[in-house]
């Protein structure tokens, strides 16, 4: 019986998309003080690889690990679930 296996997954915002098949990921938690218990975010930056899907920056996607790719990408977009929005653009 062959199963594939489930990969981690992570939900976050591209920030930058000025590398070559390249793009920053900012996943954004909220975690609890640990003292006073109010939330607060936590972020964290991920490089990830673009394949299939080209996202913008502002976009909201879905990236799963993989196996290194290079030195600091571990990730790839899998996904695109939101467009951002742009707002008061003239052209």
């Amino acid at each position: 019986m062959i199963s594939k296996r489930k990969r981690q997954s992570l939900i976050g915002q591209v920030t930058s998309s000025k590398m070559e098949r390249t793009v920053k990921v900012k996943v954004t938690r909220k975690i609890a003080h640990p003292l006073y218990q109010k939330r607060v975010n936590r972020f964290k930056n991920y490089l990830a690889h673009v394949a299939s899907v080209v996202p913008n920056d502002g976009d909201i996607v879905k990236i799963c690990s993989v196996r290194p790719i290079s030195k600091n990408k571990r990730w790839q977009i899998s996904e695109i679930i939101s467009k951002s929005k742009k707002i008061g653009s003239k052209s």
